[in-house]
């Protein structure tokens, strides 16, 4: 038996569950209130105890897995800090997972046999994304675009695919111009789901705690500023 909890921390949710051989235990995901910044850094340790608890104590945890982005990096940096720790302090392995993955497996369970679409917004006018194949093989790996960069290549697909995440809603008009369907807000194909997460780390390679790296496609927005300023 493989039992996972599992956090995600790259959108301004904070998505945690636990999984055992594929059945879910626990699942939450918890929002920013309106107005309100991202609950990373006061949500986050309670939820993964609760899905510990849950799971049967983390005796009875054979790894731990972490979305590692794209995505928001002060809410990357608090998962990833708090996964090496729980590891480190636990003996427990750490699964790392991509948070595009994740929501391409959400994408994937609405597509009806076409490609997945997972869009993040990165904000200033960019997207993150990535395009999966049905079953989760990877046909675009993680890339930033604008949305009319975006819209081109989704464009010159054979078929159109299921555009889902916050970048999909976000440049919906984009996407829908070029073919792609996206499905209307508040449908759960748009947030990361934990249970995806760690469904996807029961069959991902397990990695010491050092060596767990985030994606971020693009620097963070202190180094532009010190090149900025040093410019």
């Amino acid at each position: 038996m493989t039992t996972i909890v599992g956090w995600d921390t790259a959108t301004d949710d904070v998505a945690v569950a636990a999984t055992r051989n594929g059945e879910t235990i626990l699942e939450r995901l918890v929002g920013a209130e309106p107005g309100e910044r991202p609950r990373h850094a006061t949500a986050l340790l309670a939820e993964v105890e609760s899905a510990s608890e849950r799971a049967g104590g983390w005796q009875r945890v054979d790894a731990i897995a972490v979305g590692i982005g794209p995505g928001s990096f002060t809410g990357l940096r608090i998962g990833l800090a708090t996964a090496r720790a729980l590891a480190q302090a636990l003996a427990k392995p750490i699964r790392p997972v991509g948070t595009l993955a994740a929501l391409g497996r959400g994408a994937d369970q609405r597509a009806g046999g076409r490609q997945g679409l997972a869009v993040l917004d990165a904000r200033r006018g960019q997207a993150f994304a990535a395009l999966y194949e049905p079953g989760g093989e990877v046909a675009w790996p993680p890339f930033l675009a604008t949305p009319d960069q975006l819209a081109e290549r989704v464009g010159s697909l054979p078929r159109p695919p299921l555009a889902a995440g916050s970048g999909a809603v976000r440049f919906r008009r984009q996407l829908e111009a070029a073919g792609a369907e996206v499905p209307q807000e508040p449908d759960p194909a748009h947030r990361v789901s934990g249970r995806h997460l760690c469904l996807l780390a029961e069959v991902g390679t397990p990695s010491p705690p050092e060596s767990i790296r985030p994606i971020y496609l693009r620097p963070p927005d202190a180094e532009l500023w010190l090149e900025r300023d040093a410019g």
